[in-house]
């Protein structure tokens, strides 16, 4: 059974993205990764080819960014038509397996492969804002994901690509947990590149033109409430590139509570006693 790697990625440099730890922490799992390298104004396919794995094929393609966020789900589902393996294994160029992930994703796959209820397999996040030891915990960041799919079932890259769906009706993806984890690492880079990210927003999201604009001439980011202390190591392969960062993030502005920011409180105090998300948003039913 072969297992294909893919993602996607744009102006890497610029946006500085960790897709190059982000590669490189699945490839233990894959037999070969496909990066669909949109054309950029950057060294972003220099980058990746960098990299000198022989199982990394790179994809050049040219991204119809009038499409909005479509855009990124043509482009994902792009790079796995490209794949040959029978299972996938997907990761955003913002995000990090932690370690052992790969093996764990691998396992899965193959302890799954002959029940063809299993379409895919979720990993738990950790979502990092405004600082590498700063996680954001409340219900608008999801808490998993499907990161592993197999193929020739129907799945297909969804929205602005966070998730999969099945066929022309759209079903959520049949998924067992496993217990990788990814870091996701888009709320927590230098200040140049956060505005470099509301930058691209302006585009790819075009209802958040004005939002993005004033939030891109903030020196910092916006409070949010639930943020948590991460004391945990992260993943190896991204520990040098956090190194050379962690003294330039743009960090995190003035405690403001807001009117919205109640409903928050209440959904995590629920949780904290029930032990589940009520009215969770997810783009998979476990199986």
């Amino acid at each position: 059974m072969r297992v294909s790697g893919f993602t996607i990625v744009r102006n890497a440099v610029r946006l500085d993205f960790p897709v190059v730890p982000a590669i490189r922490s699945i490839l233990d799992a894959c037999d070969e990764v496909v990066v669909n390298v949109g054309r950029s104004e950057d060294e972003t396919r220099d980058l990746v080819a960098g990299i000198g794995d022989p199982r990394i094929r790179i994809v050049d393609s040219e991204w119809d960014l009038t499409q909005g966020a479509r855009v990124l789900s043509d482009e994902t589902q792009r790079a796995m038509d490209a794949c040959r393996g029978d299972w996938g294994i997907y990761i955003q160029a913002d995000e990090v397996l932690g370690d052992g992930g790969a093996t764990l994703l691998r396992e899965a796959i193959t302890a799954n492969a002959a029940d063809p209820r299993v379409e895919g397999l979720v990993v738990r996040y950790l979502h990092f804002y405004g600082g590498f030891d700063t996680i954001s915990t409340h219900r608008e960041w999801y808490r998993r994901e499907v990161r592993a799919v197999r193929f020739g079932c129907g799945v297909h890259s969804y929205g602005d690509a966070q998730g999969f769906r099945v066929g022309p009706a759209e079903r959520r993806v049949r998924a067992r947990l496993t217990a990788a984890v990814m870091y996701h690492y888009g709320w927590a880079r230098p200040t140049p590149a956060i505005r470099e990210k509301y930058e691209a927003s302006k585009t790819i999201f075009p209802w958040s033109r004005e939002r993005s604009a004033r939030k891109q001439g903030q020196a910092y980011l916006d409070w949010i409430p639930l943020l948590r202390l991460f004391d945990g190591a992260h993943p190896t392969v991204a520990r040098e590139w956090i190194k050379a960062r962690a003294d330039a993030l743009h960090r995190i502005g003035p405690r403001r509570l807001r009117a919205g920011h109640a409903r928050l409180y209440l959904s995590a105090a629920i949780e904290r006693v029930i032990g589940t998300r009520p009215f969770e948003y997810r783009n998979y039913e476990l199986v």
